[in-house]
């Protein structure tokens, strides 16, 4: 079960530094006036620190390397 966990977050950790974040478009509406209704769509990016990613990769080395053999 921990080699599993320490696995999932070297991949996770190691996913997270090649991609330091993404970006997605959301439709908002900017006028509202009964039947007439006027939207565009806006970016907007959700972005990490670099150093979470390697948190995470070293933290499921350490798992994996201390985890019983089954």
């Amino acid at each position: 079960m921990n080699k599993t966990i320490g696995i999932v977050l070297i991949v996770i950790g190691a996913a997270m530094l090649i991609w330091t974040g993404f970006t997605y478009t959301k439709k908002e509406k900017i006028v509202d006036a009964g039947p007439i209704q006027i939207s565009a769509d806006r970016q907007k990016s959700v972005n990490w620190p670099p150093y979470l990613g390697g948190i995470l990769l070293v933290g499921g080395i350490v798992i994996v390397a201390t985890s019983k053999k089954s």
